[in-house]
């Protein structure tokens, strides 16, 4: 049976603007440094031992044309002045030996800072329920962040966000955020 374990990841993000959404999109991807790939989408698990590497290295890691999975959150608006934000949080196990959960994020109205924070915290719920760590969910975030450092089994978390504001002239624009997976 053929196994298809991603050993590399890196995160990338872009932002675009165009009179049609999907060009949006487009110049979102290119903005992003990816937009000569299939993307797969998939679920969001970091796989065992896999290593994070920067953006730069990843580029240079995938040829044109290629099948990349990715777990990506994507905003789109054609409304002046609305603030659009798009993430993707990750936690990681202190036991490379177990998998990682990431997440995706999209809001309107909230800064890159609290989305970010809500894409982490929403992956690190998930990794803790998955170790067994106790998680009040009704806690701030900070609270939350204390009693999984108190556990010794979550390593860190962090996220990759894109925020814009809407463009004037109506035109679409659309927020990326991206964990690309390197077999």
């Amino acid at each position: 049976m053929l196994e298809l374990v991603p050993k590399k990841m890196f995160f990338t993000k872009g932002k675009g603007v165009h009179a049609d959404q999907l060009t949006s999109f487009e110049y979102a991807l290119r903005d992003a440094g990816i937009p000569n790939l299939n993307l797969v989408f998939v679920s969001s698990i970091l796989p065992p031992g896999a290593k994070i590497i920067s953006r730069k290295e990843g580029l240079k890691l995938i040829r044109p044309g290629s099948v990349q999975f990715v777990i990506y959150a994507r905003q789109q608006s054609n409304e002046p002045h609305r603030l659009i934000t798009a993430s993707v949080g990750l936690a990681e196990p202190m036991n490379k030996k177990r998998w990682g959960y990431l997440s995706e994020y999209t809001s309107f109205g909230e800064t890159e800072k609290e989305a970010g924070d809500y894409a982490e915290d929403i992956a690190a719920q998930m990794l803790a329920s998955s170790l067994g760590i106790p998680f009040d969910v009704d806690k701030n975030w900070d609270e939350k962040r204390n009693q999984w450092k108190v556990s010794k089994q979550i390593y860190r978390t962090r996220n990759i966000t894109q925020s814009a504001v809407g463009d004037l002239k109506e035109n679409w624009t659309t927020v990326f955020a991206a964990a690309v997976l390197i077999l």
